[in-house]
């Protein structure tokens, strides 16, 4: 669904991130990346749902699952107007009631498409339910986590965490490196060619089938349904 047309569009903009540019360029991105990400997200929806019916494909750009090309400048000191590459996220349902739990997600750039499983940065007490959660059950923790070194899945950031223990669990734990954790989100890279292949719903529904494990134990923990 995704053509050379989608990166060359994504790598032009990458060079001419300006509005004055994408005004010009806005029938190019709307039939080059709007549209065949919309399709892939309505196409997508009874491959996520074969995964877990309880997360949502919704083709729209504006509260979708689609992300918005325009980027929040008003707090970052990167005041390029717009993102240089195509976000989807299938969200769980319970996240529309301010509810924490992990998404699936896929990222469309020149160079650098990959998918996404787990939470990003989680708020305090959602990431210490799931420190808890690890402590609870540290042998499904350590199944969870061979099933995604088996799939070739990393972890995300992973020098982004605390120094030491976070404060009320074991410093010698056995687990101690992931409770030192600030997100709990694996990824995997995808090449231009197997961004734009027929078969890319193919390939995102094996690789998060892979990482359901991991979203399965992020859903417990935050006590939501998978």
């Amino acid at each position: 669904m995704f053509t050379t047309e989608t990166l060359s569009f994504l790598a032009d903009l990458r060079e001419n991130n300006e509005r004055e540019w994408f005004q010009a360029n806005k029938k190019r991105y709307e039939a080059h990346v709007k549209a065949p990400a919309l399709a892939f997200i309505e196409d997508f929806a009874p491959r996520l749902h074969s995964i877990s019916p309880h997360f949502l494909a919704i083709p729209k750009a504006q509260g979708g699952s689609l992300f918005r090309i325009y980027r929040d400048t008003r707090f970052s000191k990167d005041k390029t107007p717009y993102k240089t590459h195509v976000g989807v996220q299938f969200r769980h349902e319970d996240a529309s009631r301010d509810v924490h739990a992990p998404g699936f997600y896929l990222g469309v750039e020149p160079g650098a498409s990959g998918v996404g499983i787990g939470m990003w940065k989680p708020s305090g007490p959602a990431l210490k339910a799931i420190r808890q959660a690890i402590v609870d059950a540290p042998d499904v923790w350590s199944e969870t986590k061979q099933a995604l070194a088996d799939a070739g899945l990393v972890f995300m950031n992973p020098d982004d965490v605390l120094k030491r223990a976070p404060k009320g669990f074991d410093p010698e734990h056995p687990h101690i490196d992931d409770l030192r954790r600030k997100s709990f989100a694996v990824k995997g890279d995808l090449t231009d060619d197997e961004a734009l292949a027929s078969d890319l719903g193919e390939r995102v529904e094996a690789i998060y089938r892979h990482s359901a494990p991991l979203a399965h134990f992020l859903c417990e923990s935050q006590g939501v349904a998978f």
